[in-house]
């Protein structure tokens, strides 16, 4: 009998009649004979809601308190779509993360799932009973509510999959896929059938939101193959498994693009041995993700321009925490947070002479300037102005073929 994990998100489940759709969905798989855990998101809109009703409160809400908070919009969630099954003749229980428990480890609104009891859920399911449970969030060994971070549905239900050793996993969406870029943007954009986890982790990670990058990163860790498929059509979606699945004929598979990222730039910094240290360690203390870092050495050897980027609700606390440390000499800092991150993605790209040429020349048609680079084996990203990034897409698309 085969053990699946289906996880929903908050447009599947974001109406009555979309619950109710989604039951029917489940339904199916259940009469299907297959043991059904169902992993689902708060409904569209809600987490905003109760983020609002937090700051209404106090723009310093309690961090312990907001995770208590957050986690009752999936509650919700499990409960009616429960209630939507056993309507439907099955039978069904939600199970909370505390009920199971779900364990996690880390700080309040970023924590991670370490563990889980089996047990309970394996019990349900041996009764032909479908188990649903809240994503995105935990209970930490003192027994405190934790959630695990904006799209972490997506890895409740990989770290549920692996847990319980699930045949398989399947992401619940409003596209039915992963796309060469966004659709909503580049109609244009066509669907991917296959991908590796290493391409899709590279999309994800920079800003495809089909699927979260730390959920990906588990299924990888684990070999749990993954589909990424519509709520809404019965169109075939897209598989994510392990390398061997890669297609090397094609350079590139996607382009992915954010706009929540800024540069920084420390001019005239004192060149020698620590310097870099000293600037970012105090960053990575202070939880602030730095992405991309260039380093421009004066010609007299004696000075160094570092420039590198941050998410945009990092600039003030970053620029604070510099203006602090005393220990690290510089002549200015100054900020563009009107930028916006490019990337093309593709596991050909390793066996494929030219990408970086053709890339940086496509934008260059365009008179787009690079302000930034950063390249991996499979990526290769710039920093541009945020005006042109819905031009630098389409000409990135077009020009590595993926219309």
């Amino acid at each position: 009998m085969t053990k699946k994990v289906l996880k929903f998100g908050g447009t599947s489940v974001g109406t009555i009649e979309r619950i109710q759709h989604v039951a029917s969905i489940v339904k199916k798989e259940h009469l299907a004979g297959n043991n059904v855990v169902v992993i689902v998101s708060a409904m569209a809109g809600k987490t905003n809601e109760l983020i609002k009703l937090s700051k209404e409160i106090s723009d310093k809400f309690s961090k312990r308190e907001l995770d208590v908070l957050l986690s009752s919009g999936e509650q919700v969630t499990s409960a009616l779509l429960a209630g939507a099954l056993i309507k439907l003749n099955i039978k069904a229980k939600s199970l909370l993360n505390w009920q199971i428990p779900i364990l996690t480890e880390g700080e309040h609104s970023n924590a991670r799932i370490t563990n889980m009891n089996v047990e309970k859920i394996n019990e349900h399911l041996n009764e032909k009973e479908v188990v649903i449970i809240p994503g995105f969030q935990g209970i930490t060994k003192s027994a405190d509510i934790t959630t695990i971070g904006r799209g972490g549905s997506d890895a409740t239900a990989v770290a549920v999959a692996k847990l319980l050793n699930a045949d398989t996993c399947d992401i619940y969406t409003d596209v039915d896929g992963v796309y060469s870029t966004d659709p909503n943007k580049i109609p244009v954009a066509k669907k991917i059938d296959k991908i590796s986890y290493d391409e899709m982790l590279e999309l994800s990670s920079l800003g495809a939101k089909v699927i979260q990058s730390s959920a990906v990163q588990t299924a990888m860790m684990y070999d749990i193959p993954l589909e990424v498929k519509s709520t809404f059509t019965e169109r075939k979606g897209t598989k994510i498994f392990n390398q061997e699945n890669i297609d090397y004929t094609k350079s590139v598979t996607g382009v992915a693009y954010s706009k929540d990222d800024a540069k920084i730039t420390l001019i005239g910094v004192e060149d020698r041995p620590g310097v870099a240290a000293n600037i970012f360690e105090p960053l990575s203390k202070a939880q602030i993700n730095v992405d991309m870092v260039i380093q421009n050495i004066s010609s007299d050897q004696k000075t160094t321009d570092v420039t590198f980027t941050v998410k945009r609700d990092d600039v003030d606390k970053t620029k604070e925490i510099l203006k602090e440390k005393s220990e690290i000499k510089y002549k200015d800092i100054i900020h563009n947070d009107k930028v916006a991150k490019v990337s093309i993605v593709g596991a050909g790209m390793v066996s494929t002479p030219g990408v970086t040429y053709k890339m940086f020349r496509g934008l260059s048609d365009e008179k787009i300037n690079i302000l930034a680079i950063s390249t991996s084996e499979i990526k290769l990203s710039v920093i541009i102005d945020e005006n042109n990034t819905l031009n630098a897409v389409k000409k990135l698309h077009t020009i590595f073929d993926l219309d």
